[in-house]
């Protein structure tokens, strides 16, 4: 190569090791920039600058960064009302925006289950749930860990509940929902405005709280738990009651001769609330809404046979004249609007009654007694009905869902299915 002919070879090397130099040193303090001392925790400071999530240039203390706040129950939360307000007030970008947030929070055991088929039933419900929620923009929380091995059963429910509450403060309501509940109106929704000066939803019935005096005139495997500091402190009262209290032996002959119904002297989750409602001056108790306007948590041995009758009443309810628009195909995506406009049909349908009387789909359908997973079973109930009632509930529920996708099962009890042919139900005889 010529001497002419090298030179501008050499000016261009020289320049591009130049910006390359450059680069390197701005790459090289980019990567040291995270390895700096982070600010630390003082107590009383007003900003973080190691925060997140606030936007660019944004960073503020929530409780959070309080080392003395805990997710277990053992040790009480005080001042959640401001906590979660200020965590809100951090984080606009996050919170609801005036929408009430549901978070359904839901599980089983962390082991495999005892009842051959016990885990492919528990598969199915968490689909049930999963559903649902998918359809109306709920958040769904499944817990398998024990988060207190002493708050086992049916106590196991209030640990993840408050850990539930700690980590998600932009919801403001919490749903428990038992493992062994089948969401079976995939079209209904809470109404939330009905409990707008209420803390804790619970279906029951309070002549059978108050007048009665049973154990079972509610029940606690579903329920609806404001995120606040009311419920904090209901959920201690409430788990001082239960397996790690020193009186909880005491507590079990309490429960059994407040309870005449009641036949084993062991102090449980259900009778400990319905005995905290009956103190007289309870601080709970107005707080409490009792549901029993609709199937808000259904007793399924009054339900499962009924369900192929509800199907025939719904689908001769699209087959009526003018409610084509009710057949008609739809995204998945636009199921609210559709299931609103499929319930504000009901009523003329005669649909709108909900129970034991009416016909309206039913809004959960629990299994209690059942025990899916572990095969111990109430001795009043046979496996075979027990099994053959949870098919039909998850196959009555999941026609609903499938539909969106052209689809339903071949039968109530089939784990087949078929296509729909267009203008279903019309089509059909």
């Amino acid at each position: 190569m010529s001497p002419r002919a090298a030179k501008p070879s050499l000016l261009t090397d020289a320049l591009l090791f130049a910006a390359g130099a450059v680069v390197a040193t701005v790459l090289l303090l980019a990567l040291a920039k995270p390895f700096a001392q982070p600010d630390a925790y003082h107590e009383g400071a007003a900003t973080l600058h190691a925060g997140s999530g606030g936007g660019a240039g944004r960073s503020s203390r929530t409780f959070y960064d309080d080392p003395a706040l805990s997710y277990t129950v053992d040790r009480s939360i005080t001042g959640w009302d401001e906590k979660r307000a200020g965590w809100a007030r951090a984080h606009p970008e996050v919170s609801a925006g005036g929408v009430e947030g549901v978070l359904m929070v839901s599980g089983s055991q962390p082991a495999p289950c005892g009842a051959p088929g016990g885990d492919h039933t528990l598969l199915r419900l968490l689909k049930n749930k999963a559903d649902y929620c998918r359809l109306h923009g709920v958040q769904l929380l499944y817990n398998t860990a024990l988060l207190r091995p002493s708050m086992d059963r049916y106590w196991a429910k209030i640990p993840a509940i408050r850990a539930a509450m700690v980590a998600h403060p932009e919801a403001e309501w919490v749903w428990w929902v038992d493992s062994d509940a089948v969401l079976t109106d995939m079209d209904f929704r809470l109404p939330l405005r009905r409990y707008r000066r209420h803390n804790l939803v619970v279906h029951g019935w309070p002549s059978l709280v108050f007048e009665a005096r049973s154990w079972t005139s509610l029940n606690a495997g579903v329920f609806l738990i404001r995120n606040c500091q009311w419920s904090l402190d209901f959920m201690d009262a409430w788990a001082a009651m239960g397996p790690d209290s020193p009186d909880y032996r005491r507590w079990g002959t309490v429960l059994k001769s407040t309870f005449k119904d009641k036949v084993f002297d062991e102090s449980d989750d259900q009778s400990a609330l319905v005995y905290m409602l009956l103190q007289s001056g309870s601080p709970w108790r107005e707080k409490v809404f009792l549901e029993s306007d609709y199937y808000f948590e259904g007793y399924w041995l009054e339900i499962v046979g009924r369900l192929g009758n509800v199907t025939e009443r719904y689908e001769a309810m699209e087959r009526r004249p003018g409610s084509a628009a009710l057949r008609r195909r739809r995204a998945e995506a636009e199921h609210v609007a559709h299931a609103a406009a499929r319930n504000a049909a009901l009523a003329g349908a005669g649909l709108a009654e909900a129970g034991v009387r009416g016909w309206r789909r039913p809004f959960v359908t629990h299994f209690t007694g059942c025990q899916p997973c572990s095969g111990h079973r109430n001795e009043h109930y046979s496996g075979a009905s027990c099994d053959e009632g949870m098919r039909r509930a998850l196959n009555f529920a999941d026609d609903q869902v499938l539909r969106a996708y052209g689809f339903r099962h071949a039968g109530p009890l089939s784990d087949d299915v078929q296509p729909l042919p267009f203008d279903y139900p019309a089509s059909v005889s």
